[in-house]
């Protein structure tokens, strides 16, 4: 089984994603957070199988919010980089992955 890292940068945009959906609606950023979290323990089983999208980077399309998931794959350890709302500009989503 996949073992799955997340990086700080990560863990601070899901951050940002649950206060999005936070000041939205009470509960909502606690919806957000568990459906991603959930998205991204599925990449125990099924990291490597998504397509590469930008350098090295595969994108998991989360299932329920407009989000993709970049991470890498190496040896059966899948490292999530960045958890970026698809709604952006995509030279702003190329220049957060190349930080």
């Amino acid at each position: 089984m996949t073992k799955i890292r997340i990086s700080d940068d990560a863990l601070a945009d899901l951050n940002e994603g649950f206060w999005f959906y936070e000041t939205q609606d009470t509960g909502l950023g606690d919806y957000f957070t568990s459906c991603l979290r959930s998205d991204i323990e599925g990449l125990k089983v099924s990291a490597g199988i998504h397509p590469v999208v930008y350098q090295d980077y595969h994108r998991l399309l989360s299932r329920i919010f407009p989000y993709g998931i970049y991470y890498t794959f190496e040896t059966d350890v899948a490292t999530v980089w960045a958890v970026i709302d698809l709604r952006r500009d995509p030279e702003w989503i190329r220049e957060h992955l190349n930080k």
